[in-house]
């Protein structure tokens, strides 16, 4: 593919450079793929946005490099940010105190999980730093798959909601764990009081750009519209802000998005209207973070020798989320059938991991590639067989359209009855 892109960079010169282009034709493809594959398939349509970009990474794709700097990894940060928000905008603090099985649920989740990989990658092993990065990493879901699983499949009920209640939570774990270890990664062991000062730092700075992000949200709904598109707009320029300025004081951009998403939710307990109005401008976004996302772990330095660790990674993860989740359910509101499938569609892995990856890699480029060679085939693997064991969980607990029938099944069908 370099040489096809070189070749065609000698006559065609466009305005906005050839990575532009680039870009706008592999999301137009993908825009495509993923319609087709839900069209025919009942898929969502994020597994055809990751199949597309595997394929341009295995290629060559040219328009995404690793280590993720620059504009690149503001577009990625940026499309967190958005989607964490929104998922902290979903949770009602107060329902926590009703029912706080939900905080020990996900509390037992992350932590098993974390143990699981961890002890099974030192038996296979693993250095101790590689397999504790591994470990935290593993911690976080993918809101942003869960998201656009729930709503090609328009799925509503308990599982629905508990899986992207605890997948938020085990981000907000994962964010603040990992941020504060990339400060001491390259250390082979750290007192407890360097380990806890590095947290205290991005959970303040973030706390406080998200704090300040919730109330300048909340002085512009007095008197702005929450239907009007004026507020979608400030809404995203707002948080691309707060992903700068976290950031650069040492905090964690989605991690600040995420927790503004939750003060605003208390300030303004009402439904939010304007989630309606991002429109296409988030819509692309988060597709483009998607195809990114495959496109990197695809172009990684894939080596064979890591296939067996790659793969006790994803086991041990999966089952871990499924039996914490399983074996804390008592008190917290869902049956055991429920909790299962719950676990199951805990199993994604997208953007936050390739985010939290990459905050490993600036830390300490040489463990950071360490863990990069495990954890972007793993990545890549759970983006996409993760987000169809969401979808069948979510249809075996009965809260997707039934029957789960491709909408050209169903046209077809309805052709040959008229």
């Amino acid at each position: 593919m370099d040489q096809v892109m070189a070749a065609w960079a000698d006559w065609m010169k466009p305005s906005a450079g050839l990575p532009t282009v680039q870009w706008s034709l592999l999301l137009a493809l993908a825009a495509a793929a993923g319609h087709l594959l839900q069209r025919y398939s009942g898929l969502p349509k994020v597994v055809g946005y990751s199949i597309v970009g595997t394929l341009a990474g295995l290629a060559g794709f040219s328009g995404a490099a690793w280590p993720l700097q620059g504009v690149a990894l503001f577009l990625l940060e940026l499309g967190v940010s958005l989607v964490l928000f929104e998922s902290g905008g979903r949770i009602a603090l107060r329902w926590f105190r009703h029912n706080p099985m939900v905080l020990v649920q996900s509390l037992t989740e992350a932590l098993l999980t974390a143990l699981a990989v961890y002890h099974v990658l030192r038996w296979l092993d693993v250095r101790a730093n590689v397999a504790e990065g591994l470990a935290l990493i593993s911690i976080a879901a993918s809101p942003a798959v869960l998201t656009r699983v729930v709503l090609d499949a328009r799925a509503a009920g308990a599982v629905t909601e508990r899986a992207l209640t605890l997948s938020t939570l085990g981000a907000f774990y994962a964010l603040t764990l990992v941020s504060a270890r990339a400060g001491t990664l390259h250390q082979e062991q750290t007192v407890l009081a360097a380990t806890l000062y590095p947290a205290a730092v991005v959970l303040g700075v973030s706390f406080v750009v998200g704090a300040l992000l919730a109330l300048a949200l909340r002085s512009a709904l007095r008197f702005m519209s929450p239907t009007s598109e004026n507020t979608s707009i400030l809404l995203i320029s707002l948080i691309a802000a707060g992903t700068a300025i976290a950031a650069h004081f040492g905090g964690s951009a989605p991690l600040a998005a995420l927790i503004g998403g939750l003060m605003l939710k208390q300030l303004n307990p009402k439904p939010w209207a304007w989630t309606r109005q991002f429109g296409t401008a988030a819509s692309l976004l988060t597709m483009m973070m998607f195809v990114l996302v495959s496109v990197v772990a695809a172009k990684a330095d894939w080596n064979p020798a890591v296939a067996g660790l790659v793969g006790a990674v994803v086991f041990a993860r999966f089952f871990a989320k499924v039996f914490g989740v399983t074996l804390a359910n008592f008190g917290s509101g869902i049956n055991w059938r429920q909790a299962m499938w719950t676990g199951c569609s805990m199993g994604p892995m997208s953007s936050i991991a390739l985010l939290l990856v990459s905050q490993l890699m600036a830390a300490s480029m040489t463990l950071g590639s360490r863990i990069a060679s495990i954890a972007l085939p793993v990545i890549l693997m759970m983006e996409i067989l993760g987000a169809i064991v969401a979808t069948f969980a979510i249809y075996r607990a009965g809260e997707g359209i039934k029957p789960w029938v491709p909408q050209g099944g169903m046209a077809a069908t309805g052709e040959l009855r008229g």
